[in-house]
């Protein structure tokens, strides 16, 4: 099969109106509305937190699955179910009045981010063109990258004026009138899985089981796994941090909600500068940047000056989260198969599940009413910094063989 030698600019762009919906309907409101339901139903820090590790640990466990399913060609299908039960969970959060309901709704979203964040969207664009699918995952971040910047404060608003429940049914009407729409029209003609003779078969799936186990692959499973703990666990503990940090409420929404045009910025300078870099060069660096964000933030305690650093954060976390997402999207593309993609993806399922599902967790058992978040920040950066020396070894080696 011959193809296309570069992207379909109109698929992406809805793809990316779709990411945008995604993330801040679903992923970026759980900090938003995690105070609310505290008073509400009477949940501890820890108990809330738990709701959104569910997530993340149920969208985990789908990921192979669903990684199978559109390696096979089932794309559309995939996203735009995916899309219809973001959009039944956020209606049953509604109506919740009890902590079980809170955990099952949040155990469904976690379902549904499987399908229709990064990790799917990603696999689409390089089965549809393996010939320029960084190019495509970079220019789909642009809009997926505002997602904080557009939904925090529209959420808020509406949680302001409406109440968080009246939100959830708001959200809730973005996924079923244009998510699901666009990726039952958008995701038509999926290229289908490669038609192969049962001997290429039996010699394609032992070649997937060496990639599995060849030390490229579980250095960048380290890369992947540290890097998500690292920014599932911020988002949902943002807001209660600043607050606790002594800012005003303005800063409060406005930091989380300006780290999404940051993060667009570093991409829009990945998109027009990284032909002057060398690709490897740029993927050794960018990940450094998260760590030198939480070095920044470790120092708003320990100096007076506390917005200086905080908008040091902002603009070292949100550039290199923002530009991160495009090394993740693409290290096992380029360091170990393209072939393979979402189905290698989805083998980092379970361990993935588990490191983001227990971040959330974690950072929350950690706070303490007298040190704060102290604690999980220093945890945090020593897990990126770690992250950062498997993928340098993963490169390496790669490179090398």
């Amino acid at each position: 099969m011959q193809y296309p030698a570069s992207h379909d600019r109109s698929l992406v762009a809805w793809l990316s109106l779709a990411q945008l919906i995604s993330w801040g309907s679903v992923f970026y409101t759980f900090s938003l509305i995690m105070g609310p339901i505290e008073q509400e139903l009477g949940l501890s820090r820890a108990q809330s937190s738990l709701a959104f590790s569910l997530a993340l640990l149920v969208e985990g466990l789908m990921a192979y699955p669903v990684g199978r399913w559109i390696d096979g060609g089932h794309e559309r299908l995939v996203m735009s179910c995916g899309s219809l039960l973001a959009a039944l969970c956020l209606l049953l959060h509604a109506r919740i009045t009890s902590m079980a309901g809170f955990y099952a709704v949040w155990a469904g979203l976690g379902a549904a981010m499987a399908a229709i964040l990064y990790s799917p969207v990603f696999a689409v664009v390089t089965r549809r063109y393996p010939n320029d699918f960084r190019r495509s995952i970079i220019i789909m971040t642009f809009l997926g990258g505002l997602a904080s910047t557009v939904f925090i404060p529209f959420t808020a608003w509406l949680i302001a004026n409406w109440g968080w429940r009246q939100a959830l049914v708001c959200l809730a009407g973005f996924h079923l009138l244009l998510c699901a729409p666009l990726h039952a029209l958008a995701l038509r003609g999926a290229p289908a899985r490669r038609a192969q003779r049962q001997d290429d078969e039996d010699r394609t799936e032992p070649g997937l089981r060496q990639l599995v186990r060849s030390l490229p692959f579980l250095l960048i499973g380290v890369f992947v796994i540290l890097m998500m703990a690292v920014t599932a666990a911020l988002p949902a503990h943002m807001v209660s941090l600043l607050r606790e940090g002594g800012m005003s409420e303005a800063w409060v929404i406005a930091i989380p909600a300006s780290i999404g045009a940051i993060q667009v910025l570093g991409r829009l300078l990945l998109f027009f500068f990284e032909r002057y870099f060398d690709l490897h060069l740029a993927n050794r660096l960018i990940p450094c940047l998260l760590p030198l964000g939480l070095m920044a933030l470790l120092a708003v305690p320990m100096s007076g000056e506390g917005q200086v650093w905080v908008l040091l954060f902002v603009l070292l976390y949100g550039m290199g989260n923002g530009m991160l997402t495009i090394v993740k999207g693409t290290a096992i593309a380029q360091y170990v198969s393209r072939d393979h993609v979402a189905t290698l993806n989805g083998v980092l399922g379970l361990p993935l599940a588990l490191a983001r599902a227990g971040a959330p967790l974690m950072v929350g058992l950690l706070w303490t009413p007298v040190g704060g978040y102290s604690q999980a920040l220093w945890l945090l950066l020593v897990m990126s910094l770690v992250g950062v020396i498997a993928l340098m070894l993963a490169q390496r080696h790669a490179l090398a063989s």
